[in-house]
Parts: C-alpha cells; sequence; structure tokens
C-alpha cells in the first residue's frame, strides 16, 4: 500500500509520520519540492502532477491554512489552499480509484446553541476560514471518490505551539491572566487524530461502507478558561515556579479579534465510536500527557 501525505510538519502532520508509517510505503510532503514531488497546496498544477506521479492507495491532507484572523482578508490563499486544493485531490483520487483522507473543522457550524453538533447539523460558517474549509468538503464529497472526513476542534500538540504552551510562558510572568469563558469545546491531541486516522485507514479497506463524514474529538468539554487553569495547575503540582496567581474568566467580546469565533465547538463523536467500534479518552488525559512530555524538555 503507498500512502501520499500532505502537511507533514504539522501538529497532526508530525504525528501521522509516526502512525501512518507501520502501514504501508508513506510518501511525506511539506511544501518544499523534493525529487519532483510538491506539497504546496498553493501550487494546484504542481500538487495534480505530484499525485499522479506517486499514484497513491490513500491520500492524506494534513495541510491547511489555519491562520483565523488572516484568513478574513488573506482570503485568496485561505480558499485555494482549503478549498481548490481539496477538490484537485478529490479529483485525482476519483481518477485512481483512491482514498482521500481529509481533516476539517467544527468552524464550519454558527458556534451557537450548547449541544454537541452532528454530522447532519446545518453548517453556517461564521468566518472565512470555516467557509474555505466548508469548501474543501463540499468539493470532497460532490466529486465521488472513496474519502474520510474528520472533523475535530482545539488540536494541539507537544510540538510547535499550542495554548498551554501559550498559558505556561504568560504564566512565567504575569500575576494575572484573563481567559476567555464564553467558548467552549475539547482540547484533541494531533497524536489522538493520528492513530485514530492510522485505524480508519486498516478497516476501510475491509469496510468500504464506512466511507464518510466524521467528528473526531476528545471525550468531554471545557472553556478556554478552564483549559489554562487546568494546565497552570498541573505545572504548579509538579514544581514549576510560576507567578501566576489569579486566572480571570472573560467573554469573548472582550477580546476582539478580526475573526468571530464559534461559542459552541462541541462535537457528538457517537457516529464515530459506533462505526469504528472506539472509545475517545476524555481530554484531560491527552493533555496532562503532552504537558508531562513539554515540562519534562
Amino acid at each position: 500500500m503507498k500512502i501520499l501525505l500532505f502537511g507533514k510538519n504539522g501538529q497532526v502532520g508530525w504525528e501521522l509520520q509516526r502512525s501512518l508509517a507501520p502501514l504501508g510505503d508513506l510518501i511525506a510532503l511539506d511544501r518544499q519540492t523534493v525529487d519532483g514531488l510538491s506539497g504546496d497546496l498553493f501550487n494546484l498544477d504542481a500538487l495534480r502532477a505530484t499525485i499522479r506521479q506517486v499514484k497513491p492507495d490513500f491520500i492524506v491532507n494534513a495541510a491547511a491554512y489555519t491562520a483565523v484572523d488572516k484568513a478574513e482578508s488573506d482570503t485568496e490563499l485561505a480558499d485555494r489552499v482549503n478549498g481548490q486544493a481539496s477538490q484537485v485531490m478529490a479529483e485525482e483520487a476519483l481518477s485512481l480509484g483512491a482514498w482521500l483522507i481529509h481533516y476539517s473543522t467544527d468552524y464550519v457550524f454558527s458556534g451557537k446553541g450548547s449541544t454537541p453538533w452532528q454530522e447532519t447539523d446545518a453548517v453556517a460558517p461564521v468566518n472565512r476560514y470555516g467557509a474555505s474549509k466548508l469548501a474543501g468538503e463540499q468539493a470532497i464529497i460532490e466529486s465521488g471518490c472513496k474519502y474520510l472526513i474528520f472533523r475535530t476542534s482545539w488540536v494541539y500538540g507537544a510540538r510547535g505551539n499550542n495554548f498551554a504552551k501559550t498559558m505556561l510562558r504568560l504564566a512565567k510572568d504575569r500575576e494575572t491572566l484573563s481567559v476567555i469563558a464564553d467558548q467552549i469545546g475539547a482540547p484533541t491531541g494531533a497524536d489522538l487524530i493520528a492513530d485514530i486516522t492510522a485505524l480508519a485507514v486498516q478497516q476501510v479497506q475491509l469496510r468500504q461502507e464506512l466511507a464518510g463524514l466524521y467528528h473526531l474529538a476528545a471525550s468531554g468539554e471545557v472553556s478556554w478558561h478552564g483549559y489554562a487553569s487546568h494546565v497552570i495547575s498541573f505545572a504548579q503540582a509538579n514544581g514549576e515556579q510560576l507567578a501566576v496567581t489569579s486566572i480571570h474568566p472573560i467573554e469573548t467580546t472582550a477580546y476582539p479579534t478580526p475573526a468571530r469565533r464559534p461559542l459552541n465547538s462541541r462535537l457528538n463523536t457517537q457516529k464515530l465510536r459506533d462505526n469504528f467500534s472506539l472509545h475517545l479518552p476524555d481530554w484531560q488525559s491527552g493533555v496532562t500527557r503532552m504537558l508531562r512530555e513539554v515540562l519534562n524538555k
């Protein structure tokens, strides 16, 4: 089996290199051109040529334009990378008879209410990033290729920047932190996403009817304020010297950004758990593992 992975140096892509390597011949690309193969999703012609040259059995797209605020003004790049590149991958997957595995986001929803979103709920993105990711989803679904789309939320990894690392850095210098408390979701580890992807790759080869759209997130829910409180409490309990003494909850309206953020990022994962016979761990266990790795460095 041949697997072509895009976005190898992102948080999810980095973990996918580990989880997919045992399953077959893995060709992992970033934006650089290597041996005539390009992982630059802005260059659609090079992207198409790369897929045709490799002829993979699975295309795994972990590359994306994720600068949410910047996407409001940098619309051409966001739309091409998140939307048009996904369409190219889908067209080539269909031509090859290959599977396309793609990652999307809760930002395709309005963020209203407090009920976890189901795959069948109406989409209504509140910002350009969400709209560009939705365009990618729709292009894949409409293409007729074999696909798995995993919508996820609040992704973090031990490698690279993440919310927890930012909180720890700020907590070393500041006595007081103010963190948004009215956005609710589930911090989801890149390692969990990668492990579930590897399991799905194995299962869909035997059961093609598992193709489709799924929500993938750790279990439980928390606000950014609760997440920050958990991170700092754990760090202090494990001997980190931090200046912070209080973490104030604030509303989203107190921290304006160019792009609107959804308040409700909860995802209902019942379909994924039932179809793939999975147990999704609570968000705290994954964050704790990540923190142990970060704090031990």
